[in-house]
């Protein structure tokens, strides 16, 4: 290829186009974004229903079903999964990755909006939200010693939410604790003694404190509105209400219930490191970059600082941005540490200043030049795109270090730098291109592929893919022409240069030696390769598999379940043990909890990376075996997903689902857990679903009722105000409206028996005791009702027992359902497994695409169907040596590893691109072929090792990375050196060795040129 010769001629269009790349990557590195991970449009939408007193089963058959009906016919759903638990139905429907999510959260918005019509008259309008699917970004603790928690949280709501809600990317900003209500404790007793049921006291508030909308008045000039306080705002008005008059004698709400302005609920308690503490949430929108959501918080916390009372301390508990920018500013170190140690030894393999300058000056040029795709294509800098730019940097010299080792050779033979440079760079011209669209071909099938995989990794292959290439027009464009003007003839390299030189003769003397034993053995050789390659499969097997690495995220989650019957009280009771249990692990800094009877759920934040000895999985584990010390409640911990788009929450997430009744699910789950724990892979193991909730079953006696007049509205109304804890109605207060909530007093709902002081008024208008036409009893129910795809459903949640990976525990747990399950039993997959199980399966077909797409550019690069498999054999030969480590448990086979496989496609490829196209053109001046790949062999070893050792070192600081984001770093790293130098060595001895019998077109060539030549001397 003679197009080189036009830049080494006309200098100042290499430096054009050179500078052309520098200037356009450098204006769009001031333009282009930076974030955590590539944007994924990514969310999750929730549906919450609140059915004020209603049973499980009720919440269930008249709430959560019809809505799942009409929401499953929703566009872009992936899954959905629901719980019904007593007043509350909870549907989470799971968007397909790639979806809009505007358009399918509307979607889901007229869906039940359908519905709405199928639902009881008595339910709360169901509340549609959607989030991005991952946990809250931020937690911010308020505390004051002063003022209550429902006074903190009412100031919060008025004064704090507004202002973090509408800062740009906020999607939700939840207050976490008790709001403010007009609480009505009822006392059952005095309400018998003066004459007063709950339907009355339901009807008076009802009656008495009305919002009214009086409109206004209109005369010939003027309007003027009306406003009737026919409402109330004060607990000492709500006592004066007239709840029963007979002449002069009047029965007030305040002579039967305490009323006071009080938290609306009592089942909810927030502590920060132990003290009673209210949070806010800060969960960024799904398309919002994290980090400029974490930016815009910040420069707003110092103005909601300054309007706090003067009590009132503000804490900021958790902050997800930090690991974020840790991470980040591990890989740029890294970025600058690998550029320096691949300078180094491209100057130990050539030994002189001047020519590595020469592939010295692609760094820059590709990295820079590459930003400009980067912002072009609409991506931004994150941990991918600056990893593509780590492993880059030791793949854009590969093409200049060929180009300038090649000119250096043809100087060494005597001629001069400019035509050595000449010469040199028409030589390697087409061997360039070929390693160039060939490493640029092994990403394009991950741009097609879809899932996970293809909507994170296609920023970080495209941005490799790209360096690579304006590397190879730099290669081609600026390379030869310094070559031709910077380097020196023979005799003024220099000594160090010249010792290096007659080293590298001596290493490839030896070299042609070893390489001609293995020729003379071919069976040998060839038998060595078939068995390493035999041997895939069983390594692939024994390697452990999980969706990615665990991370150091600088925080866990502690997650408490503790047995249905509990109260506040006793979770409050057992988790004050885990604040006592960090508070003696040095790692850990701080806490928050958020405690509910049916859910707790807290962190704890680890001080600084560079503040502590150990890492977060050691300090984890410690905490682990500390909490199952704990009595009374099971504890559990786990990290935040390493990768977005896995939901956080523990790794094992198995879903066993029938139609099947809940005894009988929870029947195949109690046998599908005992036979997880008795296996041993497991650390911890439970399942969602218990029957460990008491529920009082209420008996009417119907004809009895019915012949004292009492209706069954009026026992169900009387129970749902008197133990509900439902809204009647609200009331204004400073501008803002709260809830009305009647209820029995706390001594009144201790036990069943207290049921029966609750009295009914007969038609005769006597009061007579609810025990007169009910009966109890007490059974025992599922702690809360699952649905998974509106199949009833266990859910089987754990954490592996090292060194055992998360595809083995579900591969287990999917045959032993399959074992013991009737007829019926379904499985499925959430949160980070079914992640994992999507991946796993996308991963065999991706690299197939990958080496079929690399064959066919090869094919068309040498017009052959011989040559690309000649260059491709040590592609399995290298994945060998990738996978022993993993086999060997050094790391296990995730996203990363499997990116780092694909890698290698390309990378191994591209020393066997040098060796044929150089033996191809040495067969073609009539050398026997065993000589021409012997000697295209040793001629290419010294670039072959040059960018072996560029490549392995210059992913070096990836193996030794620590700190946020480290592990996943490790995995690609580890897969890529063990990768490059077990490939390079094959690559040196088992590529001529397929060479010789896949070249038999070179020697009918040199058949026909002899008889050509003997009929000519004819």
């Amino acid at each position: 290829m003679k197009f080189t010769d036009r830049f080494i001629q006309r200098p100042v269009l290499a430096i054009v186009v050179s500078s052309l790349l520098l200037l356009l990557g450098t204006a769009s590195a001031f333009r282009v974004g930076i974030r955590e991970f590539p944007e994924l449009e990514r969310s999750v939408i929730y549906v919450e229903t609140i059915y004020p007193g209603a049973s499980a089963r009720t919440v269930q058959g008249f709430v959560t079903n019809p809505l799942q009906v009409r929401i499953a016919g929703a566009r872009g759903i992936e899954y959905m999964v629901s719980e019904s638990n007593p007043g509350q139905s909870s549907i989470t429907v799971h968007m397909r990755l790639g979806e809009n999510s505007t358009d399918v959260l509307n979607e889901v918005i007229a869906k039940v909006n359908e519905a709405r019509g199928d639902l009881p008259r008595d339910i709360e309008d169901p509340i549609i939200s959607s989030a991005s699917g991952t946990d809250a970004m931020m937690y911010l603790g308020f505390y004051s010693k002063q003022m209550s928690a429902y006074q903190v949280t009412d100031f919060l709501l008025r004064s704090v939410q507004p202002e973090l809600a509408t800062l740009p990317g906020v999607g939700k900003a939840n207050v976490f604790a008790r709001k403010l209500a007009m609480r009505i404790w009822l006392d059952p007793v005095r309400m018998a003694a003066l004459g007063v049921t709950a339907s009355d006291v339901n009807a008076a508030i009802n009656r008495d404190n009305f919002i009214s909308a009086a409109g206004a008045t209109d005369g010939n000039m003027v309007r003027v509105t009306v406003d009737a306080s026919t409402d109330m705002q004060t607990p000492e008005e709500f006592s004066n209400l007239v709840l029963r008059q007979a002449g002069d004698e009047r029965v007030r709400l305040g002579d039967v219930a305490d009323v006071e302005l009080a938290a609306e609920t009592t089942q909810i308690k927030t502590l920060s490191s132990g003290r009673d503490t209210v949070f806010m949430s800060i969960t960024p929108a799904p398309d919002a970059n994290p980090l400029d959501v974490s930016r815009a918080v910040h420069e707003a916390l110092p103005k909601i600082e300054a309007m706090l009372p003067a009590d009132m301390e503000m804490l900021l508990d958790w902050d997800g941005s930090v690991v974020i920018d840790e991470a980040l500013g591990e890989v740029i170190t890294t970025l600058i540490e690998a550029a320096l140690i691949v300078i180094l030894v491209i100057y130990l393999f050539l030994g002189s200043l001047r020519v590595v300058l020469i592939p010295l000056v692609a760094i820059p040029l590709s990295l820079i030049g590459v930003i400009f795709l980067i912002y072009s294509l609409g991506f931004t800098l994150n941990l991918l795109t600056l990893l593509a730019m780590v492993i880059a940097i030791g793949l854009v010299v590969d093409d200049a270090i060929v180009v300038v080792e090649n000119v250096h050779r043809h100087i060494e033979l005597g001629l001069s730098p400019m035509q050595a440079a000449i010469t040199g760079a028409r030589e390697v011209a087409m061997p360039v291109v070929a390693m160039t669209l060939t490493l640029a071909a092994v990403y394009a099938p991950i741009s097609f592929i879809g899932g996970l995989t293809g909507a994170l990794f296609s920023e970080f292959a495209l941005t490799l893919a790209g360096a690579v290439v304006i590397s190879g027009v730099v290669a081609l464009t600026l390379s030869p022409m310094m070559a031709s003007r910077v380097l020196k003839d023979a005799a003024h390299q220099g000594r160090f240069a010249n010792w290096l030189d007659r080293r590298f003769e001596v290493l490839i003397e030896k070299y042609q030696g070893l390489l001609g034993a293995c020729l003379n053995n071919r069976g040998a050789v060839l038998l060595l390769a078939a068995c390493l390659l035999a041997s895939l499969p069983v390594l692939f097997t024994i390697a452990q598999e999980e969706l990615a690495p665990e991370e150091d995220t600088g925080g866990v989650y502690v997650v408490g379940i503790a047995p249905r019957h509990a109260n506040l009280n006793y979770s409050d009771h057992y988790l004050a043990e885990v604040v006592d249990i960090w508070k003696d692990i040095p790692e850990f800094s701080h806490s928050w909890q958020v405690i509910q009877p049916d859910s707790n759920f807290g962190g704890i934040t680890l001080f600084p990376w560079s503040e502590r000895e150990r890492t977060m999985a050691e300090a984890q584990a410690e905490l682990q075996a500390k909490l199952g010390q704990v009595a009374g409640m099971e504890l559990f911990t786990f990290a935040s997903p390493s990768l977005p788009g896995a939901d956080a929450g523990l790794p094992v997430s198995f879903v066993a689902a029938s139609t099947a009744d809940y005894r009988e699910v929870k029947r195949v789950g109690d046998e599908l857990l005992q036979a997880a724990r008795e296996s041993g892979l497991f650390a911890f193991v439970t399942q969602t679903l218990q029957f460990n909730r008491p529920e009082i079953m209420v008996h009417i006696d119907r004809e009895r009722a019915s012949r004292l007049g009492i209706s069954m509205q009026d026992i169900g109304e009387t129970l749902a105000l008197m133990l509900g804890e439902a809204e009647v109605n609200r009331f204004t207060l400073d501008g803002r409206s709260y809830k009305v909530i009647p209820q029995a007093g706390r001594d009144f709902r201790l036990t069943r028996e207290e049921m029966e002081k609750y009295y009914l008024r007969t038609t005769a208008g006597e009061l007579v005791p609810m025990s007169a036409v009910v009966t109890l009893d007490t059974r025992v129910e599922p702690n809360t009702l699952t649905q998974y795809q509106q199949l009833n459903s266990t859910t089987l949640q754990g954490i592996m027992m090292p060194p055992n990976s998360l595809g083995a525990g579900l591969a287990f747990l999917e045959q032993t359902l399959q074992e013991i399950a009737p007829p019926g039993f379904r499985t499925g997959y959430t949160d980070a497994s079914r992640r994992f199980v999507q991946e796993t399966g996308a991963f065999p077909i991706l690299f197939a695409l990958s080496l079929m797409l690399i064959f066919l550019v090869l094919a068309a690069q040498f017009n052959s169907f011989r040559d690309p498999l000649v260059v491709l054999v040590t592609v399995p030969l290298s994945i060998f040596g990738a996978i022993v480590p993993i086999a060997l448990g050094f790391a296990t086979l995730n996203i990363y590893t499997q990116v780092g496989l694909l890698t290698l496609i390309g990378l191994i490829s591209k020393h066997g691109i040098l060796i044929v196209e150089f033996a191809n053109k040495l067969a073609e001046t009539g050398l026997d072929r065993r000589e021409a790949v012997l000697q295209a062999a040793s001629q290419r070893l010294r670039p072959i090792l040059m960018t072996t050792f560029a490549t392995v070192l210059g992913v070096w600081p990836l193996l030794i990375a620590s700190g946020a984001g480290a592990n996943s770093r490790f995995s690609i790293g580890l897969v890529i050196t063990a990768g490059m130098l077990v490939g390079t060595l094959f690559t040196l001895f088992v590529v001529p060795a397929f060479y010789l019998p896949f070249s038999q077109r070179y020697k009918r060539k040199q058949q026909e040129a002899a008889q050509a030549a003997v009929q000519a001397r004819l």
